[in-house]
């Protein structure tokens, strides 16, 4: 039975001529047919690289521009056929991909390029020895220090990152505790609480009604209307003094000691 991934030789011998069409012509029909042809190559390629199902239909799709790169890139002035130039043109991006886009988080090339390695020998060396290889025995059989190799299998769990609804186990009750629940939160309270000190530091400088607008107005969120009809005067006579307290404010204050959200 033939393989899937592999054009017979009728089709094969058509190849060159269907190339030749579409390079010197710009023939889509062409390249169309070439794509039909070799989609089953892709697929096949994309089975082995694909470890993870989720990735499946972005590495077909990295492989089908591979695909695309060698119809236009090929030449038979190579002295290869088509399908072997082909081969290592889809594969190369493909590891390009698996390299630069499927990590969580960044890290440097080396590592990418290394991780992999590293997996490779683990299993090939469980297998030999019949036991978990220590760092040193990996480290020998790939040529690099223990220290890359431990730096790399740290990082390298970096691969995924970990969804905040992961569970990490059950609390006292039996509820399951995920990872959002322990995650620190920014409490905004710190800020306002040292905005506070450093305006009371300085408050000295107004009046004391002036004082008591900055106090209705900023720090209690009244509006200036409602700050005058508790102080029996008009909102214009409010807004006239507050521009005058603020005013007092900025030269009493030092621009680096205070990021206010009143914008003092």
């Amino acid at each position: 039975m033939q393989k899937q991934s592999q054009p017979n030789e009728e089709v094969k011998r058509n190849v060159p001529q269907l190339i030749k069409e579409f390079k010197e012509n710009k023939n889509q029909a062409a390249q169309e047919q070439l794509v039909q042809i070799y989609k089953p190559l892709v697929e096949s390629l994309t089975k082995k690289y694909s470890k993870a199902k989720h990735y499946y239909e972005d590495i077909f799709q990295v492989g089908m521009v591979g695909l695309l790169a060698a119809i236009q890139r090929y030449d038979e002035s190579y002295g290869k056929s088509f399908e072997a130039y082909a081969v290592p043109t889809i594969i190369g991006e493909i590891k390009r991909f698996l390299r630069d886009k499927t990590w969580s988080v960044h890290v440097p090339r080396k590592i990418k390029e290394l991780n992999p390695k590293i997996n490779t020998t683990i299993e090939e060396l469980t297998l030999e020895l019949q036991r978990s290889p220590t760092i040193k025995e990996i480290s020998e059989r790939i040529d690099v220090s223990e220290e890359e190799v431990l730096e790399a299998l740290e990082i390298g769990k970096g691969y995924h990152a970990l969804s905040v609804d992961f569970p990490l186990e059950a609390d006292s009750d039996g509820r399951e505790v995920t990872l959002l629940d322990i995650v620190g939160k920014v409490d905004e309270g710190y800020e306002k609480v040292n905005q506070r000190l450093v305006l009371e530091k300085v408050l000295h400088v107004l009046t004391e009604r002036e004082r008591i607008i900055i106090q209705y107005t900023f720090l209690e969120n009244m509006s200036q209307k409602e700050c005058g009809e508790k102080l029996g005067i008009s909102q214009m006579h409010v807004s006239r003094l507050q521009r005058r307290a603020i005013n007092k404010l900025k030269m009493a204050i030092h621009p680096d000691d205070i990021k206010t959200e009143y914008q003092i």
